[in-house]
């Protein structure tokens, strides 16, 4: 018994570490597989990490001309007397010039409305003064009558109205959501030309789109920014605005 005990064990022994065992052919093909898998993962992995370096970053620029659709005309017009009541007489003398001036225009009467009203007063030599400010806004889409009522704002002058610094019409587009997805659109097709143009010069070719920024909107006049004296605002406005798009680089 004794002799068959120790003859087992090597015989144990010795089949766990045949090289020829299929279990040990298997552990190595599964070792194997594993390797091969891992070594392609790992090189696709490096090598879209290096496409993901190739990319141009380009900005697209849209630009259109609008005609504005709000006219807002803000008039301001004082009188200054030794006593508030005359002061206030020659204020509402004003005020109904101004409400006649554009009822000749033929602007309804809820287009123009009071938005202020001031009373100061100023003592010099123990003679006190008062003035009455009063302030009036017109506020209209009928961008054609009130271009007219610009032209024709002498008329005021002839009233007897004096326009206080500041008063003046200015004009608002107030549609740029209906353009915005148009503008948008040029814009990024823009980039995609200079993108090309890059790719073309490099030997590369544009790939899809790795990230986009959208600039602000800008709403200027298009004749310049109505600064100076007698320029005064107009209803044509340019829109624009500046994408900032990072392409991929086949």
């Amino acid at each position: 018994m004794t002799e068959t005990s120790e003859d087992a064990a090597p015989a144990a022994t010795h089949f766990w570490r045949n090289p020829s065992s299929p279990l040990v052919f298997g552990a190595a093909g599964i070792l194997a597989a594993g390797l091969v898998v891992g070594g392609y993962l790992l090189g696709d992995g490096l090598t879209r990490m290096k496409m993901a370096e190739r990319s141009v970053t380009v900005r697209g620029l849209a630009e259109r001309e609008v005609m504005a659709d709000l006219a807002t005309w803000t008039i301001s017009y004082s009188a200054t007397a030794i006593d508030m009541a005359s002061a206030q007489r020659s204020v509402d003398e004003d005020t109904a010039a101004i409400i006649a001036f554009f009822d000749s225009l033929g602007f309804p009467e809820d287009a123009l409305q009071p938005t202020g009203a001031n009373v100061s007063s100023y003592t010099s030599n123990g003679i006190t003064t008062y003035t009455v400010r009063q302030r009036m806004t017109l506020r209209t889409t009928d961008i054609e009558r009130a271009e007219r009522a610009v032209r024709q704002q002498a008329d005021l002058v002839r009233r007897g109205v004096l326009l206080e610094e500041g008063s003046g019409m200015s004009y608002t587009f107030t549609r740029l959501n209906d353009i915005k997805p148009e503008m948008v659109a040029e814009a990024t097709r823009d980039a995609r030309a200079a993108a090309q143009q890059f790719a073309e010069d490099s030997g590369a070719d544009v790939g899809g789109i790795r990230q986009a920024t959208q600039g602000y909107f800008d709403i200027r006049a298009r004749d310049g920014d109505g600064g100076g004296w007698g320029v005064a605002d107009t209803p044509y406005k340019k829109v624009r605005v500046v994408t900032t798009v990072d392409f991929y680089l086949d």
